[in-house]
């Protein structure tokens, strides 16, 4: 009988092989360690492998190009991507490539056990690690959908597996959470990339038009179709149409578009002559449509022909942690835009930001984040630059122990990280100086210059918040114990 499961750990970092062998080991599990990819790929092709867990970043071959040679010579193996960059492409690629999952570094050790035991629950009861089609192609920025909270994760890790099909997506949220740019990422990731993306917005076109916008008219058709006209489906032909607000769609239109679903077929208006229509939807609303099915206001058949996969997207209120990541994202696409220098936000204001409940999301926050950008004037943006909503109650009491600084650098850390491996290893110093060093004095004079305790806070081991000091030319009041230095 077989004995326990073997595990390989493949990371650069020696900290983190050493605690993962620990961590699995007292659970019971073989382990065995390799500090690059290609020490990593020549033990995962051993036939005791039972998974593996891989960083994606190491020298030499990557956990990218190590995770596709895996997946070729071991398709079956069940592979866990570790990654500190937690991004929407980070985990399409994941995916795509074959990952069975990924996890985001800083982690904690429970999180690894209950994904390494779920994996192997499931290649118990299937014997096979679903794997997603590698694919080619163009690939889309993903840089415009940004987050690192556990629902966001959850999200990307469900875009990269479903884009690669043809099912139908209806994604649910309210106004301005990004449902248009989810869209486009699936487009971008599938076998369609290649061909259009259209948007319509159903609720932005008169209902007595919307059916033309949609199918297209012949000549004569009605009073002023003085000309052919192409819709919405022929326009999409081969790729993907983007039915946003699709619940603002009357009843009598709502049942043509189920036939088209059901028959991939339709006619222009005006015309019994049907066309095919090879054509992907993922439709968008940020209406409840089991209350709008109940009312009888959307019809049912159509709701369970588009809620094949659902996604939805979380407002802002509730993935607070991803506000300092997308501000750094927005001050980076602004000094893009308009060829200036990259703004910082100061503590207060992003504590502002922080406590703000963003009922337009993350439009609003883009729109703040520029009007800010416009108002400073100088590189830093003080809580004056933020529009009037923000500002706290003048009775407001400020609470204690706030923890805005740990959110604040697990994003912007997470930011700065990515950007440096986009620029090989270079970052602007200008970025370092008005961002990274104020941060961490600030967090230091929070936690009274006890180093365990501020990268803590900072979601940092200790061992690197020392080495961004030493870099910085930061000297902490304290010593990492507490005590006072002499």
């Amino acid at each position: 009988m077989k004995g326990p499961k073997k595990i390989l750990v493949v990371d650069d970092e020696e900290s983190i092989r050493w605690a993962l062998r620990k961590g699995l080991e007292r659970e019971g599990y073989r382990v065995v360690l390799a500090s690059d990819g290609a020490e990593g790929l020549a033990r995962a092709t051993e036939s005791d492998i039972d998974l593996v867990l891989m960083d994606i970043k190491m020298p030499g071959s990557d956990g990218f190009e190590t995770l596709t040679r895996i997946k070729e010579s071991r398709p079956d193996l069940p592979v866990i991507i570790m990654t500190a960059f937690g991004t929407l492409q980070a985990a399409v690629q994941a995916m795509k490539r074959g990952a069975y999952d990924y996890i985001t570094k800083p982690f904690d050790f429970d999180e690894v056990s209950i994904l390494v035991r779920r994996a192997f629950e499931v290649r118990d009861l299937t014997e096979q690690v679903a794997r997603m089609e590698g694919g080619g192609g163009q690939a889309f920025d993903f840089e415009g959908v940004v987050g690192l909270c556990p629902a966001m994760q959850q999200i990307f890790k469900l875009v990269g597996k479903v884009a690669a099909s043809d099912l139908t997506v209806l994604i649910r949220g309210e106004s301005g959470t990004g449902k248009e740019l989810l869209a486009r990422a699936t487009h971008y990731n599938s076998r369609r990339l290649a061909r259009p993306f259209v948007a319509v917005n159903c609720a932005a076109i008169p209902r007595d038009l919307l059916e033309s916008e949609l199918f297209g008219h012949e000549k004569g058709a009605f009073t002023g179709a003085s000309a052919l006209r192409r819709g919405k489906f022929e326009l999409a032909e081969g790729g993907t149409l983007f039915l946003d607000e699709i619940g603002d769609m009357d009843l009598a239109l709502q049942a043509k578009i189920l036939r088209v679903l059901q028959e991939r077929q339709f006619e222009r208006v005006g015309s019994e002559r049907p066309l095919s229509a090879d054509v992907r939807v993922i439709a968008a609303t940020n209406q409840d449509l089991e209350t709008a099915v109940a009312q009888k206001s959307f019809r049912e058949d159509l709701y369970y022909r588009l809620n094949v996969v659902a996604i939805n997207l979380p407002p802002l209120r509730e993935r607070r942690e991803d506000i300092p990541l997308l501000v750094n994202h927005f001050l980076h696409l602004f000094a893009q835009e308009q060829g200036g220098d990259v703004k910082a936000v100061s503590p207060e204001a992003l504590e502002l930001m922080l406590a703000y409940d963003w009922p337009g999301n993350v439009r609003e926050l883009e729109n703040a984040v520029k009007r800010a950008c416009v108002l400073a004037a100088t590189s830093l943006i003080l809580p004056e630059h933020l529009p009037a909503s923000l500002a706290p109650p003048a009775d407001a009491v400020a609470r204690p122990g706030s923890s805005f600084e740990g959110m604040l650098y697990r994003g912007i850390g997470v930011e700065l990280q990515r950007l440096k491996q986009e620029r090989d290893g270079q970052i602007y110093p200008h970025f370092l100086v008005a961002l990274e060093r104020p941060l961490l004095q600030h967090v230091l004079e929070r936690t009274s210059g006890n180093q365990l305790r501020a990268a803590e806070l900072l979601g940092i081991n200790r061992n690197t918040l020392r080495k961004k000091l030493r870099e910085l030319g930061i000297r902490p009041t304290q010593r990492e114990d507490g005590e006072s230095e002499s």
